[in-house]
C-alpha cells in the first residue's frame, strides 16, 4: 500500500513524511527538536519590591533532527551544496500521517530551513541493522497546520 503515491517501503515504522518546497522527499521514522521557546526579559521598577515584570523577548527554535532507516539523496544533495557555500534556505514540512491516535494528518511548517549536520549509517558486516541516516536542519520558525 502506498502512501501519498510512495512505493510501499519496507520499514513499517514510517509515520512522518518530510516535504522540501512541496514535493516529498523521504518518510521518516523519527523527527524531534520541534520546539520554541520565548526568551524573558526582566524589569527591576524603581520602588516596586513585590515583584519584578517578566517581559518577552525573543523566539528561539531548536534544530530540527530526522532520522530514517534508508539513505535518502535529495538532502544528502542539499547538504552538499551547504558545504560547498551555496546555501539554499527552503521550507521544509514534517507531516503526521493518520493512525490510530490520529485522524487527520497535522503538518510542521519549517521557514527558511537548511541542513547543518548529517549523519551517515554506521556499517558493520556482522550486524543486520537497517542503515540509518541523520540529517538536522536549522531554521527560522514553524507553523502548525491541521485540525
Amino acid at each position: 500500500m502506498s502512501i501519498l503515491g510512495l512505493r510501499p517501503d519496507p520499514l513499517m515504522g514510517f509515520r512522518f513524511l518530510v516535504m522540501v518546497e512541496g514535493e516529498v522527499v523521504a518518510a521518516f521514522s523519527e523527527v524531534s527538536g520541534i520546539q520554541a521557546e520565548v526568551e524573558v526579559l526582566e524589569l527591576e521598577e524603581g520602588g516596586e519590591n513585590g515583584f519584578v515584570h517578566k517581559l518577552p523577548g525573543r523566539a528561539k527554535h531548536g534544530n530540527l533532527t530526522l532520522r530514517r532507516g534508508v539513505i535518502t539523496l535529495e538532502l544528502w544533495r542539499w547538504f552538499t551544496e551547504v558545504v560547498a557555500g551555496r546555501p539554499v534556505r527552503r521550507t521544509v514540512s514534517v507531516v503526521l500521517l493518520p493512525g490510530a491516535q490520529l485522524a487527520i494528518p497535522v503538518r510542521f511548517v519549517f521557514e527558511s530551513a537548511i541542513p547543518v549536520r548529517w549523519t551517515g549509517p554506521e556499517l558493520k558486516a556482522e550486524q543486520s541493522t537497517v542503515a540509518v541516516e541523520t540529517v538536522e536542519l536549522a531554521h527560522h520558525g514553524f507553523l502548525v497546520e491541521g485540525p
